[in-house]
């Protein structure tokens, strides 16, 4: 089965082809750094990595650009009402994004251009849209003329033109020429505290022209996958179609515009504007990055996903029936079975996994599906286990398979085991264990504690009660 994307740009799941062969340009669409990253930031950069994981799983070499935006409106208000230089406020969330997404296993990006240090590249295409006649100069500002590209107006957000400007018409600018018209550089304001010379006067790049720049001077005029959220189809990925285009009058831009769906509170989108968010680093004081991970990735990336305790805690709980599965597999290979029944058929059924979870991720990386696959395989996991046991080389190879989705799904099986202490079924084994031994049965209760011990979790009978804790 061939590797299929939902192309944003036709509507329609595609083959993925990319412009040459086994090599993938791949532009997502990086954070306002503003403020600490909230999970529907986390969704975002989970859902990218993992399809560049895959990529790469399938024999592609990816090449990951990803931008910060460190100059913005919302920069220069948060750094005014703190008193910090904006480009100093930036570098503080910029460090923060990198602990929040390292903690998430998220993989460094191959180029994280700025704005801020892309200013050259960025006056150097406005002029060359306002030499073309693409864009024009009004009170200091440049301005982008969609009439100019009308064809491409409402190619990602599948609108006509005179809806889109109708839309446009609510807030009126009277330094444009149309209300569809959108900024590519802005003209200082009295007082603002940071701008760069230009041939228009002081100023800075509109919000739109920044990832066209950037794009362009980190992969070239043509790419294969340009990435972001659902919010960002219109206006902001359709301006940079409409500019990259006028400037290298190379189309296609992108050939396949990819965006996740959103994070929602309440059935309601989830995002700072609304005050409807949760910070990543506060939602890991609570639950570790693989559980997180797995929430995420357990719905498709194109569906809304609601947050929520109580989904989070289901996640933990199936993360950690995986992790039992594999801590058993793991003591079998220590201990092997004497006179155990041999299992039959492991093999294939290894191999018949493999290949659903590959069907479903070249499915429109249908990452749901594939979990539930491996949910499927844990409990053959734990039929063989309970059942009898099977050569060394054999369990090697169940935890080898779980090796590879590991590496593509950047989830670990094998993490911490914080969670495993306070599973129902660790208090559960030891609940039993009090009961036998309150009938004496001492041999069983020294047996659970072996066994326990085997799996690296120690029990202590005190005069409060049972206690355990990791070896």
């Amino acid at each position: 089965m061939a590797l299929k994307f939902y192309n944003t740009l036709t509507s329609k799941i595609e083959d993925f082809v990319p412009i040459n062969d086994k090599e993938v340009k791949m532009y997502v669409c990086g954070p306002t750094v503003y403020d600490y990253c909230h999970m529907g930031h986390a969704r975002a950069y989970v859902v990218f990595d993992t399809i560049r994981r895959y990529l790469q799983y399938k024999g592609y070499k990816v090449t990951y650009v990803q931008n910060f935006t460190d100059i913005d409106d919302k920069i220069l208000r948060r750094a005014a009402e703190l008193n910090v230089p904006p480009l100093e406020l930036a570098e503080k969330f910029i460090e923060a994004y990198f602990e929040d997404m390292d903690r998430l296993n998220i993989l460094r990006a191959d180029y994280y251009p700025r704005v801020s240090q892309n200013i050259p590249s960025i006056i150097k295409m406005i002029e060359a849209l306002v030499d073309k006649g693409y864009a024009y100069v009004s009170d200091g500002s440049v301005y982008f003329s969609v009439d100019r590209m009308a064809d491409k107006v409402g190619v990602l957000s599948h609108q006509s033109y005179d809806a889109l400007k109708v839309g446009a018409r609510v807030e009126v600018d009277e330094r444009k020429r149309n209300p569809m018209d959108f900024v590519l550089w802005k003209a200082s304001k009295p007082g603002e505290a940071i701008s760069w010379d230009s041939p228009w006067g002081p100023g800075r790049p509109g919000w739109h022209i920044e990832c066209s720049a950037m794009s362009l001077q980190a992969l070239g005029p043509n790419i294969d996958i340009h990435g972001g959220g659902m919010d960002l189809i219109f206006p902001h990925h359709e301006s940079e179609i409409m500019q990259t285009e006028a400037y290298t009058g190379k189309p296609p831009f992108a050939r396949y515009w990819i965006h996740n769906g959103f994070m929602l509170i309440n059935k309601e989108k989830m995002s700072k504007s609304l005050g409807n968010f949760f910070l990543v680093r506060d939602v890991l004081k609570i639950y570790s990055p693989d559980v997180v991970r797995l929430f995420i990735l357990n719905t498709h990336y194109q569906s809304p996903l609601d947050f929520s305790d109580a989904a989070l805690d289901d996640t933990r709980r199936g993360l950690e029936r995986i992790r039992n599965a594999l801590a058993g597999v793991e003591n079998r290979l220590r201990s092997p079975l004497q006179g155990a029944t041999r299992i039959a058929g492991a093999r294939s059924r290894l191999e018949e996994s493999r290949k659903r979870f590959e069907e479903r991720m070249d499915d429109n990386l249908d990452t749901r599906e594939a979990i539930a696959e491996i949910f499927e395989l844990t409990r053959d996991v734990n039929r063989w286990l309970a059942e009898g046991d099977m050569p060394a080389e054999e369990w090697r190879e169940v935890l080898d398979l779980y090796g590879v989705y590991s590496s593509v799904l950047g989830i670990k099986w094998s993490g911490p085991m914080d969670g495993l202490f306070a599973s129902e079924l660790l208090q559960l084994i030891v609940e039993i264990r009090d009961a036998v031994r309150k009938k004496k049965d001492y041999e069983t209760s020294d047996m659970i504690r072996k066994r326990l011990k085997e799996l690296g979790i120690a029990i202590e009978d005190t005069k409060e009660g049972t206690k355990i804790k990791r070896i």
